[in-house]
């Protein structure tokens, strides 16, 4: 299983793991400075729980807390006031575990 720590390592690479959802490789992105990229991938399919919660994450980061709370709430997930770090970290374990139940 990876682990969120496993995650963090994955970020010395020069691109996330080409099976890894849209979220996660957003995610990965955003851990790698480029919250651009990291958005469009989760434009990509709205209409997935996984992708509106790492969308929520972003725009809670950007400091735009009312589309964050629309994404949230999309997400099925409450809005957080944690580090982003926390944020991120707790999003990528949770994301990584349903992708090895798969």
């Amino acid at each position: 299983m990876m682990s969120a720590d496993m995650f963090e390592t994955s970020l010395r690479h020069h691109r996330p793991p080409e099976d890894w959802s849209h979220a996660l490789q957003a995610l990965w992105w955003d851990a790698r400075g480029d919250w651009e990229r990291a958005h469009s991938l989760v434009q990509i399919d709205e209409a997935d729980r996984e992708c509106a919660w790492v969308h929520a994450y972003l725009h809670r980061k950007e400091g735009d807390l009312s589309n964050a709370a629309y994404w949230y709430r999309r997400a099925g997930h409450p809005m957080v006031t944690c580090s982003f770090d926390e944020e991120s970290r707790a999003i990528a374990a949770v994301l990584l575990e349903r992708s090895r139940a798969e």
